[in-house]
């Protein structure tokens, strides 16, 4: 299950983490941004804790959302090390957004 996180609890939870962080940015009103959210927990699950899922509403928490340029939702970005190093935006199939996300090889 994902983790909600708010600009106090950022830091900790994703830039922090030892385990890479998958940052969903979504807002309540965004009906692709529920569709792809079942999508993102199976891509954690999949992953037995080789990655965690937090989501960040963007209508919360605008301070988050300005400081990593998000500007359309859905937008996923994964943190490694606590840096941003993959992301996609928009809802799309499971492969297409692993493969997006740099989870899988482009030619999975």
């Amino acid at each position: 299950m994902a983790t909600a996180v708010t600009g106090s609890t950022f830091d900790q939870e994703v830039l922090e983490s030892e385990t890479p962080v998958l940052v969903d940015f979504w807002a309540e009103w965004c009906g692709p941004c529920h569709a792809v959210s079942p999508i993102l927990e199976r891509i954690v699950d999949e992953r037995n804790g080789e990655l965690k899922l937090v989501k960040v509403n963007i209508d919360e928490e605008q301070e988050l959302a300005r400081r990593y340029g998000i500007q359309s939702i859905p937008a996923m970005i994964i943190f490694k090390e606590g840096e941003p190093a993959e992301g996609a935006i928009g809802a799309m199939p499971k492969g297409a957004l692993e493969r997006a996300l740099g989870l899988v090889q482009a030619d999975s």
